[in-house]
């Protein structure tokens, strides 16, 4: 299929063909991320300046390589599962509470364009009560092989809907694949966070953080706050420079950072399919510009008018950075300088090179 097309709703049917009982929205849970991470960085903006400025921290790819390279900056990064982790925390806990199922007895498992998201549900830090908030990561291209394997034609399925109580989106949520989309619907739900007003329209078509440059620069003006300054990252090859740039104290140039490790986002992730079109570099366009139809054409375009939301924060976790909230939906990082093979690896560093 071209890259670009839509196929939710296909791939909706294909799980449940596979035999999955239930299928979420990711998306859901990047408006989940947005609700906690644009309430955390507008605490950081009005209360803990000295935590500014406010690095993202829904790609693993990136926080590995900050906890690697970069462990005296960890303070700026987001406490914020990412949507994956926060979907499986919140499966584990509210959809089981609502559905009467034993939580151990749920198997969680995240389709993701990411190979680093397979080394993220090992993380020790993600999970609660003895439980990881996610059992097993396929990428899309290895979810392609098991389609075929079972002979499951994916083009002729019928559209399906995502299982209710965690599948609905706003644009918000949508837009989270694409470089420059974490940033984005983080804006939109700060300015409404903060002033309690829909954000202008300026920001739901927010030009200067979108396409595939390696760094860009945007700002927001929010009423109460001031103006945000806010730097995009694709790449770490840019992300070291930029952080080269904090380290030496250049601290006050940005506020909040959105860091991504593949070119593109996630879009461009390790785990897609391959393409068989010449340029990769069109190839990401095209899928980043089917992000940004979908969010054009959403009835809610900002993560906090999601309803589902607004009814799990009501019926579970109360409020974003609620003690509640902060048990499932918030992690922390580890100093893994020097330590380029950890336990979920070390392995590989005691066997020796073949001939």
């Amino acid at each position: 299929m071209a890259p670009g097309s839509i196929i939710g709703g296909k791939q909706v049917a294909a799980l449940k063909a596979l035999g999955f009982d239930a299928v979420f929205d990711t998306c859901m849970s990047a408006d989940m991320t947005i609700m906690e991470e644009a309430s955390e960085a507008l605490m950081r903006l009005t209360q803990k300046k000295d935590e500014l400025p406010h690095f993202t921290s829904c790609c693993p790819g990136w926080v590995r390589f900050c906890e690697l390279f970069y462990p005296d900056l960890m303070k700026h990064l987001s406490t914020c599962k990412s949507p994956a982790e926060m979907m499986g925390a919140t499966v584990k806990s509210y959809y089981a509470e609502k559905k009467g199922l034993d939580p151990k007895n749920i198997v969680s498992v995240s389709i993701m364009p990411c190979t680093a998201k397979k080394g993220e549900a090992l993380r020790k830090e993600l999970g609660h009560d003895g439980m990881q908030d996610v059992d097993y990561v396929l990428t899309t291209r290895e979810l392609a092989k098991l389609l075929k394997k079972k002979g499951i034609d994916f083009e002729s399925l019928p559209d399906a809907d995502y299982d209710s109580i965690l599948g609905e989106s706003t644009g918000a949520g949508r837009i989270f694949g694409a470089t420059g989309g974490v940033a984005e619907a983080s804006v939109r739900s700060l300015y409404y966070f903060a002033t309690h007003q829909a954000p202008p329209d300026g920001l739901l078509e927010w030009q200067p953080v979108r396409g595939l440059t390696a760094v860009k620069e945007a700002q927001a003006t929010v009423p109460g706050v001031g103006t945000v300054n806010v730097a995009i990252v694709n790449g770490m090859a840019a992300g070291r420079q930029i952080l080269e740039q904090i380290r030496k104290g250049d601290l006050s140039r940005w506020q909040f950072i959105e860091f991504m490790a593949c070119p593109g986002g996630c879009i461009g992730g390790g785990g897609q399919p391959k393409s068989q079109f010449a340029s990769s570099e069109d190839m990401r366009k095209k899928r980043i510009a089917a992000l940004y139809q979908e969010d054009r054409g959403a009835k809610r375009r900002s993560s906090h008018e999601n309803t589902e939301i607004q009814t799990v924060y009501k019926e579970f976790y109360g409020a974003p950075l609620s003690e509640r909230a902060e048990k499932y939906l918030h992690t922390s990082f580890d100093d893994k300088s020097g330590k380029i093979f950890d336990s979920e690896t070390q392995h590989a560093a005691n066997t020796p090179p073949k001939a």
